[in-house]
């Protein structure tokens, strides 16, 4: 596991790492910063560390949350926007290869775009299940298994919210990317002992 530290850093990631999703809530909850902007990444590893909900509940903060219920699709796409320009962005990723490669497709490309550029810091949560030898073998990772998940997710939130379930292998996944470096500690990566997301 230090090799791979190792490699991360000299790609310019910060590097965390946390045994279990509890670990990972505390490491991150220390990059949440009274006054701060926080943009958000569809992310389900967010949701099962306990950050979604610490971040939803945190008044101390201005959270551009676009997946608020009720709100139109205009405030959820300017929301997205206003997103990508934050002091923090938190996310996951599909894929984080051996090499220091996050490999990710988007359906509408904030979530990719905010880790590519934009906010001052983007806070990525990674579980041991997102590691993978090669870009190759990342993009296979995500068209056999995060898209398949996520159009399933996606499909089931719609319908519990009375919306028409939309999603599929065409649409989910329009952008592609992989990021092979960055700034220094610009992006922040806490690497978790367990599976999460998908």
């Amino acid at each position: 596991m230090q090799k791979l530290v190792n490699t991360l850093e000299n790609c310019g990631y910060k590097v965390h790492l946390a045994k279990d999703k509890n670990e990972a809530f505390e490491i991150s909850k220390t990059y949440i910063k009274d006054g701060i902007s926080v943009g958000l990444g569809g992310s389900t590893s967010v949701g099962q560390i306990g950050l979604l909900d610490y971040l939803l509940n945190n008044k101390n903060i201005t959270l551009y949350n676009q997946y608020e219920a009720g709100i139109t699709m205009d405030e959820n796409i300017e929301r997205r926007r206003k997103g990508i320009l934050t002091d923090l962005y938190v996310t996951g990723t599909n894929a984080l290869t051996k090499d220091g490669k996050l490999v990710n497709a988007d359906g509408s490309g904030n979530r990719v775009a905010a880790m590519i550029f934009g906010p001052k810091n983007v806070l990525v949560i990674v579980g041991k299940n997102k590691i993978v030898e090669t870009v190759e073998d990342g993009f296979k990772r995500i068209m056999d298994v995060a898209a398949i998940k996520n159009i399933d997710r996606m499909n089931s939130k719609a319908i519990e919210m009375g919306k028409e379930p939309r999603h599929n292998l065409d649409n989910i996944a329009n952008k592609f990317t992989y990021i092979k470096a960055d700034d220094k500690d610009r992006i922040i990566l806490i690497l978790v002992d367990e599976e999460l997301g998908f």
